[in-house]
């Protein structure tokens, strides 16, 4: 499927919550919105959040670990490689149209794949993100007060109205493949570079 096709499917909400969220590389868009805590701050952990982070992160690598360097047949690149300047990257975006607005998370099945381009023109699984609306998941009767959250890992919630334009959504990033000095759940990853992306082919 074409990134044109794909995007289309996707609808013109998808396609601005992109665009939104990875254009504009500011520090205000870092630390606030998009990100778990900001850029400079990393509160230390009880033992028992270290252990739900570590036991995250060994869930996403089991369901993931077969892709290291093919993101999955069912996945349409957007969007280049997204940098974030200053910030780090959060590389290359694999989405999942399909499962975008079906109102459920699923460890087993992220919306979108994130990847890093290599200077051989290969690209290496990094992480993931998350994502529902939040009208999708309340429209289930069993979610209504509930955050989603994925073993003990609360979703951030993009509240209506907000900066993209668009319905509540929540998201979370899991940089399962990629150590972020930053917290393994934020939104850029100082330790990801675009600068071996060579374009789309």
């Amino acid at each position: 499927m074409t990134v044109g096709r794909f995007a289309t499917k996707l609808g013109y909400s998808m396609i601005g919550l992109f665009v939104l969220m990875t254009a504009v590389p500011s520090r205000a868009l870092a630390q606030d919105d998009h990100s778990h805590m900001s850029m400079g701050e990393r509160h230390e952990q009880t033992p028992a959040q270290k252990k739900q982070e570590n036991a995250l992160v060994q869930e996403v690598r089991r369901v993931t670990g077969q892709f290291q360097h093919n993101p999955p047949s069912d996945r349409a690149l957007l969007f280049g490689c997204v940098s974030g300047g200053d910030f780090g990257a959060m590389g290359m975006h694999f989405a999942k149209g399909s499962i975008l607005f079906d109102g459920e998370v699923t460890i087993d099945d992220p919306e979108i794949f994130l990847y890093e381009p290599l200077p051989n023109g290969k690209v290496r699984l990094t992480g993931v993100d998350y994502l529902v609306f939040k009208s999708d998941w309340e429209a289930k009767p069993e979610h209504k007060g509930v955050v989603p959250e994925l073993m003990g890992q609360l979703f951030h919630l993009f509240d209506a109205p907000n900066r993209f334009g668009l319905d509540a959504f929540y998201t979370l990033h899991v940089w399962a493949w990629k150590d972020n000095p930053n917290g393994t759940f934020t939104n850029w990853n100082p330790n990801v570079s675009c600068d071996a992306f060579a374009g789309e082919k």
